[in-house]
Formats: structure tokens, C-alpha cells, sequence
């Protein structure tokens, strides 16, 4: 018996088919076309792929229901009967829509479906359905955790600083923003001299600088201000102030062990204070640094390392876990950022995207976070279109596309600079997403000051828009333009000739007013290329 005649593998191919048997599995593949295109007076070769048609793309299903009904489980798409029928490709693209509504929590599984539907091979698209999205959702699943415990850290940090310095803890003062919690800090009586001067100079600082001063620096500071107290004491009464100095230092450690502070634990001797922190101890602090250092600690049969931990120790040990749970979610941050950089530069449309990446990357881990959030995807995503002036000698002159901001107004080509009015550079700006009808090679391009609304074309000569996505299929396919060509504006590498997607034979022109109108197909009577049919250049966003 043969390996493909195994009883095994038959069940799983009568699996993979169900009830799709007279789906035809087709993979899309790509073919190379060189355009000799007559720019000025320059002549430009190009070697380029031309995107999948949508009706030779990838239309079969490798996958079974088992399978489609898992991954869509990951970003709780409903596997209605029409979503089932739907080819591995548009399946996926319905995956990446519901990972895209979901914001930031879904942002790998978002990033790898993108990947995923740039690929024209059917395995590709199998792989991703199969494991990919389930791989990247736990990589969500991680970053999630990570943050979660670094904003639960940060809220106990505040907690712990207003704890040590004497402030009473109100939710008013822990949901306040880092800076501002740092001024409240410097405004309350109970802040003492050397706590307002680092707070002021943490302030000078970054949001790095903040964050240092809540979780390490306050606690620092306050800590000299009780020894320059205690050296004034100490020259009266060297006992008494040794003993503040000890009760301070055990209730900076109960702040850190999260151990409310009682008067018991002001008297017990010091190694027992270490077995009561370990004891009353939240479980999720039995792995930390600070909780292995205090049991080193409570082990030692020497009254030195159980003063050391008290003065010195404990603050070392929890500045480590910090650490540690910084760098764990910077990790995290890094490999997403990494992800959406190398998706980025394979689509080849969103140079914005691909800069703000690896600006951020080389950067630091603050800008990593901020270009990942849901602002920082939104501005590093725009771009400026821009089409070749018709009928200019100037092959370089490009005029930039732009909205009127109404809903159904349409979309014209003129002028728009760094200098002209911040209006004008808004309406001329736009995101640069997949395509909303989901096809390979494809884009569509949403306003960036009006969510929702994206370029459209409407009939045969007729204008081209911007339309609010009513989420309809008619419309998601009207939003989509396909590159028939690359490169084609010269001198602008993210460049091409689109076509609109409703009828592939149709090329976007402008017409006398300088307005974006549907054009008649080369075949019959249009111009190729730069001339009768400009291609659209992705250029620097004016409205970063």
C-alpha cells in the first residue's frame, strides 16, 4: 500500500473536500511584462509582475472546516455558511478584517494576514489558515499578557511611592498620566526637599525619564530626605535614630511585597519581618527577584544581610524585576514592529510605513511603543497620492490626489504643497490599506481625517469619489484598485498604473476640471501609461 493510499490520508482529503468537491482548486500565479513607456523625453524598461486577476487568483479551498472554523475562533468571525464557501484567500482577507477592528490585541494576527494575502501561492495561504493565524495569536496573546503586567507594575509603583513618602492614595491621583502624577508629587507637603528636586529634574526628562523616577527614583529621593532628618537626630540620639531609620526602610520593603504596614511589623525582630513579607506575599511574587532576595536573606544566620536587604537589597532586587518586565514587553514590541516593517516592504506601497518602522526600531523602545499604538499605526500608514500633470512637458510635475471632505465628492488632482493651508494638506493625505474586496495585489485608500471614507470609483466615464464604507460588498469592491503595472511614474519606485477594480479594463484619467473620472480601456482608443492614463505615485505624506 502506497503512502497516499494509507486509510489516513484518504479521511483527510475527503475532509479538505466536504462538501466543496466541485470547487475548483486554482493557484494564481504571477507572469513577467516589460512596459516601454515614453515619459518626456526619457524611455523607461521595466521588467514587472502583474497581479493575479481576480478570476485566475487562488479560487480553490485547501482547508478543512475544522480548520476554517478554528482560525476564524481567533478573532471571533462568525463561520456562517457564506464565510465556509469563501476561497482560502478571501477567507483569510475576512480574518484580517475582523483582526483589524480589533485594534492593538490583534495586531500580529492582523500583521501575518497581510503577509499572508500578498502571496499568491495556495500553500501559502493554507499555512497561514492552518497555523499561521493560530502562531500569531499567540504572540498577541503574549503582548497582552506583558502589557497588562507592565500597567498593573506601574500602577503599583505609584502606589508604592505614595505609600513610603506618607501621601494618601486616592484612584484620583493613580489614573493620572506619569508627568502629572510626578507634579502632584512635587505640589504635596509630605514630598520633601530631596523628592521635589528629582521630581522636578525628572520632569526635564523624557517619558523614559518619568517612568524611572516613579518606579526607582521617588522612592530614592525620599529615602534622603529621612537620612538627612535622621543625621540631624542622630547627633542627639544615635539609637533612636537608627530605629527611623530601620522603620523606614521596612516600610519602603512592605510597599514593594505589597504587605499593608502594621504596627506588629514595626516591632518584630528583622529576620522575622523578612518571614512575614514571604508570608503574606501575593503568589505572583514567588518568582521575582525580590522575593528570591529576601529568602537568601531570612536564610542567612547573619543580622548584616538581613539590614543589607532591608536598606539596600530589596530596592536592587525590585529594580531588576522591573527590568525584566520592560525589556520582556520591549522584546515583544520589537518582533510586532519587526513584523509590520517586513510586511510593509513586501506590498512596496506604504513607504511611510517602512520608514516610520525603522525609524522607530533603531530608536528606542518608547518610540517602538508609540509607533505601534493605534495613533502611531494610523499616521505612520499615510501617504500622498500623487498622478503625472497630462499634457505638462515636465515629467517630474506631479499633481497630488485630494477630497473635498464631503461624502460623494469627487476626487480631483491639483497643486498641494508643504506650504499650502493644513485644510489642503489633510484632504490630500491618505491611508494605504489592503483591499477592502480583499483581492491580491490590490489597495484601497482611506481620507486620513475621515475614517471610513475612501477613494471609489462609480460607472464607466464616470467620477471617481469619496464614499463612507457602508460595509457592502458592491462598495468594498468599488474601494479597490489593482496595480496592472509598477514603477510606472518615473523617478517614484512606489509608484503604478492602477485600475479599478469593478471592471480591470478600466484606467483612472482626469478630465477637463482636473477631476478623477474612469477611463475607456487602451483597446479602445485610450494611451498607456504616463500619457492618456497616468500612474499614481505613494509619496511622502503631507499630513504626517
Amino acid at each position: 500500500m502506497t503512502k497516499k493510499d494509507h486509510p489516513a490520508v484518504l479521511r483527510k482529503n475527503e475532509t479538505r473536500t466536504g462538501v466543496r468537491r466541485n470547487v475548483v482548486r486554482a493557484v494564481a500565479g504571477t507572469t513577467v511584462m516589460a512596459a516601454v513607456l515614453a515619459l518626456g523625453s526619457e524611455s523607461v524598461v521595466f521588467a514587472l509582475p502583474t497581479p493575479p486577476h481576480k478570476e485566475a487568483r487562488a479560487a480553490g479551498i485547501g482547508t478543512s472546516d475544522t480548520e476554517r472554523v478554528a482560525a476564524a475562533a481567533v478573532v471571533r468571525l462568525d463561520p456562517t455558511a457564506d464565510v465556509m464557501l469563501l476561497s482560502d484567500y478571501d477567507f483569510i482577507h475576512a480574518l484580517w478584517q475582523k483582526a483589524s477592528d480589533a485594534g492593538e490585541k490583534l495586531d500580529s494576527v492582523r500583521t501575518a494576514a497581510e503577509k499572508a494575502l500578498t502571496s499568491t501561492v495556495a500553500a501559502d495561504h493554507v499555512s497561514f489558515i492552518v497555523t499561521g493565524v493560530h502562531d500569531a495569536l499567540k504572540l498577541d496573546q503574549k503582548r497582552e499578557r506583558d502589557k497588562a503586567e507592565a500597567a498593573r507594575a506601574a500602577r503599583q509603583a505609584r502606589q508604592n511611592v505614595l505609600t513610603v513618602i506618607g501621601i494618601p492614595s486616592t484612584p484620583e491621583l493613580l489614573a493620572l498620566s506619569d508627568d502629572n502624577f510626578i507634579r502632584a508629587l512635587i505640589r504635596h507637603q509630605s514630598s520633601g526637599i530631596e523628592v521635589r528636586a528629582a521630581a522636578t529634574r525628572a520632569l526635564l526628562g523624557d517619558e523614559a525619564a518619568w517612568r524611572e523616577f516613579i518606579v526607582n527614583g521617588a522612592r530614592a529621593a525620599h529615602k534622603k530626605d529621612v537620612d538627612r532628618d535622621l543625621a540631624e537626630l542622630e547627633e542627639k540620639n544615635r539609637k533612636e535614630a537608627e530605629l527611623r531609620r530601620n522603620q523606614a526602610a521596612r516600610k519602603n520593603v512592605a510597599a514593594l511585597f505589597r504587605v499593608p504596614m502594621t504596627p506588629g511589623l514595626l516591632e518584630v525582630s528583622d529576620d522575622n519581618f523578612l518571614r512575614e513579607m514571604l508570608r503574606m506575599a501575593p503568589t505572583e511574587l514567588n518568582n521575582s527577584e525580590l522575593y528570591r532576595a529576601a529568602q537568601k536573606a531570612v536564610l542567612s544566620a547573619k543580622a548584616a544581610d538581613w539590614l543589607d536587604f532591608l536598606y539596600t537589597g530589596a530596592d536592587a532586587a525590585y529594580k531588576r524585576d522591573d527590568e525584566a518586565r520592560r525589556n520582556q514587553l520591549a522584546e515583544a514590541n520589537r518582533m510586532l514592529a519587526q513584523q509590520i516593517l517586513t510586511a510593509a516592504k513586501e506590498s512596496g506601497f506604504n513607504p511611510n510605513l517602512v520608514a516610520s518602522a525603522e525609524k522607530a526600531l533603531a530608536a528606542g523602545d518608547v518610540q517602538v511603543a508609540e509607533f505601534l499604538s493605534e495613533g502611531g499605526q494610523k499616521r505612520a500608514r499615510r501617504q500622498t497620492l500623487a498622478i503625472r500633470a497630462l499634457g505638462d512637458q515636465d515629467p517630474m510635475k506631479l499633481f497630488q490626489l485630494r477630497h473635498t471632505g464631503v461624502s460623494g465628492g469627487t476626487i480631483s488632482a491639483g497643486p498641494v504643497t508643504s506650504a499650502s493651508s493644513p485644510d489642503m494638506r489633510d484632504n490630500a493625505t491618505w491611508l494605504v490599506v489592503p483591499s477592502l474586496a480583499g483581492q491580491a495585489g490590490c489597495f484601497s485608500f482611506e481620507a486620513a481625517n475621515k475614517p471610513g471614507h475612501y477613494i471609489k470609483g462609480t460607472v464607466n466615464q464616470g467620477a471617481v469619489v469619496l464614499g463612507a464604507n457602508d460595509n457592502t460588498a458592491a462598495f468594498r469592491n468599488s474601494a479597490t484598485w489593482c496595480f496592472s503595472m509598477k514603477g510606472l511614474v518615473f523617478g517614484q519606485p512606489a509608484s503604478a498604473l492602477f485600475t479599478w477594480s469593478v471592471a480591470d479594463k478600466f484606467k483612472v484619467r482626469l478630465n477637463q476640471r482636473n477631476e478623477l473620472v474612469t477611463g475607456a480601456p487602451p483597446s479602445t482608443g485610450g494611451s498607456l501609461g504616463g500619457v492618456g492614463y497616468p500612474g499614481w505615485a505613494i509619496t511622502d505624506p503631507l499630513a504626517p
